[in-house]
């Protein structure tokens, strides 16, 4: 038993040594590992888990986790309430977390057990300040909303100074110390009658964003909120036809789930575990209560709208993980009974829906089916859609027939395989193509919606040319132009079932051209509503397959425009209909790759080849992306980028990358805010939208100072967006540009720099620096020369690591950029590291590299070679004498005695006088620039 206890001291010890070297070299997150795996050991004496839980905690202080430092510190003050160490760090980490007093506290505690310590006196000056600081601040704040309150709601007030009180409270319940006085002076109960009387819906809008701020704040307010108002309350704030006052509702309950969750409003964001279990209860009925209300009859179309798009937001893996609890507690059912609503049926039981009820509830279907991850899930899914149908199909009225059609369309439109699945039954497709053979225009125009949403596989296709083409001509001269827009979508959609095949054509020779022509005038018609608007738009979404129709669309600027009015306009439905348009324009598109080998294969198999249309020629593509950028598609992009549907931000991100390709459209991208979408589409989405954002911020950070392209936070945004691009899986073009980017993102500041570090960005790059391509190569040193400006970056030079070593290697590179990056890099290196300088001279090649830069033809590699030079005898006498003692040493005198005829030649002589000084102020030679000091077989240097 004894033995065992000493193995496993043996290993803690051994695992923290470990954690201390990866502190030492920066690898903070290496170093975390390290300590939880020695504390994961059982049993771990007192002392040594105190000293891990203090360890661990400065690796999550570097890491920027600061709850998690607080947590580790709480845990070793458990252990030793005094220890000095862990009170000045859980001091650090309250500070970072805006608890002042409590950080103060701990540091005056800090003080009294280690009296001597340097780096506690500016600590606790520092938070002596801030904290008599915080003072003066709540007695201003506590004025302040003693005045607000008063006037906020006093009935009697002028309206328009209650309004600006008002919207003074939203600014004051962001602080703690206004938000605290709120509450105590009785907040809620007044909100909850202001909101119930108030006829000024600004005044309305101002109280709930007041609310939205005090959960946002604090988890314990979030509570009392939720359970002094009541969840039925906020049903009623959102129940309104105002869209800013729905859209404030919703996003006051985000903030609450947000606050319960751990959750952000960041794309990235993920919940905390922890508080999701301690706020099971409470999140569960939230969330119940929202699934419920799905189909109330007594809400509004645009509150329903809002409580499925927080269904959405919420229920995926990657937030709370509720889909499968929303299937088995009725919720998909609910969401079926919603899609299978008609505007059209306007009866007392009818529920309020809006034009995009039925797009947000294909995206929500769509993304509850990406839980079903496993088969028994998918199964429940399936099975949960057919009851839905069976129960509709059942029933003897029409009605319930253009119900289940409707529901299949939508299913059609988000949760594909479920939708293929329902029309796959027997019967179905040929009661549908009875509908549209009907007389009726309500089942005309539902049966062509979903034959168009089921003409997606080819065997569909084929099926539906045989026997429905005939009725969707009929259906086109039909005097209402609801059906008429959408027969003429469905013949779009099957003429163009061959895709970009050139040779594949269902229909006629020019049938594809007259289609686009017909679509166009519905499009640009001004007296035709949004709805047929956006079907002219689907329409064109399928025939801009064809190169043919790509070009007359270009040429056709007023066809362009109503087409980008469209996309500014909001409309949800229209959304995917556009992008689609756009990427076919621009043909970013995925293509097959066709190898030689494979194309004489299929030749001898007589098997058909694709081909490409002349008129996508790289030539024509980009003419069309030029045409487009001028016309303004980057509004229109911006605008279309706050959809929810993944598939739809997939396609934003890739035209915004065809146009971020060409050089010069990238200032107009950055100028008219394509940056601020980029970075939210390259960080929430499919794996290939996020790349294709990505690297259209590489190219804009390439070309464009980031600076003006990034301003302000948006600098730190986009690094992680591009460090995920230096991954084996992305091709070495967006390796490369993502490096570039990276380079001139680290020249900006200390604080850019320090977060390409926390990215783990220093380990991505420096993978490149020992690639096989040159160009990828190249990029990475450039990168690391602006990147060693850190002092973080230095320190892991400066550990047990081969870094330094491999950039004297570098030197002798045959790439003459990459010689000189890797020079420029050493340089840097050593002027700063003392500890770098030792190790370069321990590389077996040093004097291969020095001599190399020194006789150098080019005079910028000369320079960086003999700052490197200058470092390594400024380092220690140990290293100067081994460089006086070195051929090195005659090529330094020879630069001191070369002519100075131009102003680089006479900067390089100065710094080989330079070194002769260091090495003479180390008693190495005599007085530097002495002639006697100069041997008469000095080399000649190349010029």
């Amino acid at each position: 038993m004894k033995g065992d206890t000493n193995a496993i001291e043996e290993d803690v010890q051994k695992l923290k040594l470990e954690g201390n070297d990866a502190f030492k070299s920066s690898a903070w997150l290496q170093a975390v590992h390290c300590y939880t795996k020695a504390l994961e050991l059982h049993p771990v004496p007192d002392s040594a888990r105190a000293i891990l839980l203090k360890n661990r905690a400065a690796a999550y202080l570097k890491l920027e986790k600061y709850n998690k430092a607080e947590k580790d510190c709480d845990a070793a003050i458990e252990i030793c309430p005094t220890d000095p160490k862990a009170l000045f760090r859980r001091a650090n980490a309250l500070e970072a977390l805006g608890r002042v007093e409590e950080a103060y506290r701990d540091a005056t505690n800090a003080m009294k057990s280690d009296p001597t310590n340097k780096e506690l006196q500016p600590l606790l000056s520092g938070l002596h300040l801030k904290v008599q600081e915080k003072i003066k601040e709540q007695a201003k704040t506590s004025v302040k909303v003693e005045q607000m309150m008063e006037l906020s709601f006093d009935p009697s007030q002028d309206s328009e100074k209650r309004e600006t009180a008002m919207k003074n409270l939203v600014v004051l319940a962001r602080e703690k110390a206004g938000a605290d006085l709120m509450c105590q002076q009785g907040l809620l109960s007044k909100l909850k009658t202001v909101l119930k009387l108030e006829k000024n819906q600004e005044i309305c809008l101002a109280a709930i964003r007041t609310l939205s701020e005090l959960c946002q704040l604090s988890e314990e307010k979030t509570i009392t909120v939720l359970n002094d108002l009541g969840l039925p309350w906020f049903l009623d704030t959102f129940n309104s036809e105002s869209e800013a006052r729905v859209n404030a509702a919703q996003y006051c309950l985000q903030a609450i789930i947000n606050s319960l969750s751990g959750l952000t409003n960041k794309p990235e964001s993920k919940p905390i575990k922890e508080k999701c279990e301690a706020n099971k209860a409470m999140i569960d009925s939230l969330l119940t209560f929202l699934t419920v209300s799905l189909t109330s009859r007594t809400i509004t179309g645009q509150a329903r709208d809002a409580i499925i798009e927080l269904l959405t937001r919420n229920c995926h893996f990657s937030t709370l993980d509720w889909a499968e609890q929303f299937v088995s507690i009725g919720g998909l059912y609910k969401l079926l009974e919603v899609s299978s609503e008609l505007q059209e049926y306007k009866y007392e039981s009818a529920m309020p829906i809006t034009e995009n009820t039925k797009t947000l509830a294909s995206v929500c279907l769509a993304r509850i089916y990406e839980n079903m991850y496993y088969d028994e899930a998918r199964k429940r899914y399936f099975d949960r859609v057919e009851e839905f149908v069976k129960d509709k199909l059942m029933a003897p009225d029409i009605e319930s027939k253009v119900r289940v059609t409707v529901t299949i369309t939508t299913l059609l439109l988000g949760a594909l395989d479920a939708g293929n699945a329902m029309i796959a039954k027997e019967g179905v497709m040929e009661m549908i193509l009875v509908m549209a053979n009907s007389e009726e225009e309500l089942q005309q125009k539902v049966a062509c919606e979903c034959i168009i949403a089921a003409a997606s596989k080819k065997d569909k296709v084929k099926s539906i040319i045989s026997q429905g083409v005939h009725i969707l001509k009929r259906l086109y001269n039909s005097k209402n132009d609801a059906i008429r827009i959408r027969a003429l979508v469905g013949l779009c959609k099957l003429g163009s079932s061959g895709g970009t095949d050139a040779s594949i054509r269902p229909f006629a020779d020019g049938s594809t051209t007259k289609l686009a022509e017909a679509c166009r005038r519905f499009l640009i018609n001004p007296a035709k509503d949004t709805d047929i608007r956006r079907w002219a738009a689907e329409g064109l979404s399928y025939l801009t397959l064809d190169a043919d129709v790509k070009e007359k669309l270009i040429e056709d600027r007023k066809a362009l425009q109503a087409l980008l009015d469209l996309a500014k306009s909001g409309s949800q439905g229209s959304i995917y209909a556009i992008v689609t348009v756009l990427v076919n324009l621009v043909n970013a598109y995925d293509k097959q790759e066709v190898l030689p080998e494979m194309l004489e294969l299929a030749k001898f198999a007589k098997h058909h080849i694709p081909e490409e249309h002349e008129l996508d020629d790289p030539d024509f593509v980009n003419k069309r992306i030029e045409v487009l950028a001028k016309e303004g598609v980057t509004s229109a992009l911006v605008s279309l980028a706050r959809t929810e549907s993944y598939n739809c931000r997939e396609l934003i991100g890739r035209v915004f990358n065809a146009i971020c390709s060409q050089q010069e459209q990238r200032g107009r991208v950055s100028q008219q805010g394509g940056v601020k979408a980029l970075l939210g589409l390259a960080v929430e989405g499919t794996d290939k939208g996020k790349r294709q954002a990505a690297q259209a911020l590489a190219r804009i950070g390439i070309t464009i100072n980031p600076e003006v392209a990034f301003q302000g936070q948006r600098c730190l945004e986009a690094i992680r967006p591009l460090v995920h691009l230096l991954h084996q899986d992305c091709t070495a073009l967006e390796n490369f540009e993502a490096m570039m980017a990276l380079c001139n993102l680290a020249g900006v500041s200390e604080a850019v720099r320090k977060r390409i570090v926390k990215e783990q960005g220093v380990q991505n790059i420096e993978i490149y620096m020992y690639h096989e391509h040159q160009m990828l190569t190249r990029a990475s040193v450039q990168c690391m020369v602006n990147l060693l400006l850190s002092p973080e970056v230095i320190n892991m030079f400066e550990g047990e690591n081969d870094r330094t070593k491999f950039l004297v290697l570098l030197c002798l590179d045959e790439d003459e950029e990459t010689s000189k990056a890797a020079a420029g890099a050493l340089a840097i290196l050593l002027s700063a590291s003392t500890k770098c300088a030792d190790k370069v001279l321990k590389v077996s090649s040093w004097q291969e590299s020095l001599r190399f830069l020194l006789a150098n033809p080019n005079l910028e590699v000369q320079h960086r070679g003999l700052a490197i030079v200058f470092s390594l005898l400024a380092s220690s006498k140990e290293n100067a004498t081994e460089i006086v003692g070195s051929d090195i040493f005659d090529l330094l005198l020879a630069h001191s005695q070369s002519d100075g005829d131009t102003k680089e030649k006479e900067k390089l002589k100065k710094i080989a006088l330079d070194c002769l000084e260091q090495a003479e102020k180390w008693s190495l030679v005599a007085k530097a620039g002495s002639i006697e000091n100069v041997p008469s077989d000095l080399p000649d240097l190349v010029e």
